[in-house]
């Protein structure tokens, strides 16, 4: 067996049973055994500890007050290093299949020798994950997860701290942080958390709109008012009554948008398109840009009216190189999320591996980690992840420069998905300086990150 202490809870009545794994457990240099007769205390053991196996007799799962399917539901999913096991009569494997429906590694019938038994557990435990943190730890005081965010580092724990603040209240909220850092997750979170959250929710990404369309699509227009406006036509402001508008890259609308969001916000009132009445809003309105506002009004490029009065509660969503401690966090999860999806069954991830992910700068942030994770477990045909599942950017160490090595055999659309990325990199994903290196529009690099997969 492992040399390494190892934390074990049996749950049996059977006392023959008991004396039997007693002996192989006798070691307390190298076991720390925990005994219980039932289940109706094992959450509260879970609660302050993180055991490697879970050893569960079939006598115990006949329970009429507490479903044992129902318990190792929770324990497997929320304690995923755990080892389940499940030791059952003859007359009792119905118990055991259903429990390997439910989270169960394997079971052994009884009785059985010593060498037998032996055998099983040491295979369960040589097979156990070695990732998953025991998210039903209490004495944990930090938040492992919050409304689809997964991070315990300080940098993210101030996030969540102040989402939760403002939520309670109806004030403008204006989000800053890089595309990919969860701007979208925030906005989401506030609204769930408000007494609005029954409202509809309406997200705009205005830097993907047309700007002849942007006013449109926020306040609506009338039939005839443009070339094409065939019929009435609702904005999302009109939509979201007693809901929430969530405006992504505000920076990008101009001064006459500008000019009429404003009035919105200082008056609650709109006009359609084309329209005479006013309407009246009484939805909450969430902004965010990955543009630094500040110096857009410093140069007149966005009203400083309108900037204060959307920057009234201001959260900064850190990029994930600034929160490096979380990327293990985040791609247990992933893994988790991809093995269900794809029907994969990876239960570690190789420390090269891990130390590739995490010496990376992450332009993309945490939606770049979604798509890499995605693909590596896509492409690993066994249990364990490898440095060779990653992309070759993760491959290849490559220097920190602002140099790039085009090799002969690339296609010129390889050769540009790779310059846009690495311009990213150095920009630090800012995407107005990219373009303006690249020399192209902003729109233009918009279409190109939608063509390469890069956003």
């Amino acid at each position: 067996m492992s040399k390494k202490s190892t934390n074990i809870i049996v749950v049996t009545k059977n006392q023959s049973l008991k004396k039997q794994l007693s002996k192989l457990f006798n070691d307390s240099s190298v076991f720390n055994t925990e005994w219980l007769e039932g289940l109706n205390r094992l959450l509260k053991y879970f609660k302050t500890s993180t055991y490697d196996l879970l050893i569960l007799s079939g006598d115990v799962c006949n329970n009429k007050t507490l479903d044992y399917k129902d318990l190792l539901k929770i324990i497997s999913k929320e304690s995923p290093q755990t080892q389940i096991l499940l030791i059952v009569k003859e007359n009792n494997l119905s118990i055991a299949m259903e429990a390997m429906e439910v989270g169960g590694y394997q079971y052994v019938r009884i009785p059985a020798p010593d060498y037998e038994l032996k055998l099983i557990i040491d295979l369960a435990l040589s097979k156990k994950p070695e990732f998953g943190a025991n998210k039903l730890l209490e004495d944990d005081e930090s938040i492992y997860r919050f409304e689809g965010f997964i991070g315990r580092s300080p940098a993210i724990q101030a996030v969540y701290r102040q989402i939760q603040q403002v939520a309670a209240t109806n004030i403008p909220v204006l989000l800053i942080g890089e595309t990919g850092t969860g701007k979208d997750l925030a906005a989401q979170a506030i609204h769930h958390l408000s007494f609005k959250k029954d409202g509809n929710y309406m997200p705009v990404n205005l830097g993907a709109l047309p700007s002849e369309l942007i006013a449109s699509e926020l306040f609506g227009h009338e039939k005839g008012s443009f070339t094409g406006a065939t019929q009435q036509h609702k904005g999302v402001f009109e939509m979201a009554t007693d809901g929430t508008v969530f405006l992504d890259e505000i920076d990008s609308i101009d001064h006459k948008v500008q000019t009429s969001l404003l009035r919105l916000v200082e008056q609650k009132k709109f006009t359609r398109l084309g329209g005479r009445r006013s309407l009246h809003t009484n939805g909450r309105l969430i902004t965010a840009s990955n543009e630094n506002l500040d110096d857009l009004v410093k140069h007149g490029k966005f009203r400083e009216d309108l900037f204060f009065r959307l920057d009234v509660f201001r959260i900064v969503l850190p990029p994930l190189r600034e929160r490096i401690s979380d990327v293990s966090l985040i791609t247990e999860e992933l893994i988790g999320r991809f093995n269900h999806e794809l029907n994969k069954s990876i239960i570690r991830i190789d420390q090269d591996c891990l130390s590739a992910l995490e010496e990376y700068e992450w332009p993309g942030n945490v939606r770049e980690l979604k798509n890499v994770i995605q693909r590596a477990v896509l492409v690993c045909q066994g249990d364990e992840l490898h440095i060779e599942h990653l992309p070759k950017r993760f491959q290849i160490r490559t220097d920190k420069s602002s140099k790039i090595i085009i090799e002969i055999g690339k296609t010129l659309n390889e050769v540009e998905k790779q310059l846009i990325h690495k311009t990213l990199a150095h920009t630090k994903n800012n995407r107005k300086k990219a373009a303006e290196l690249l020399g192209i529009t902003r729109r233009a690099l918009y279409n190109k990150l939608h063509k390469h997969n890069l956003i």
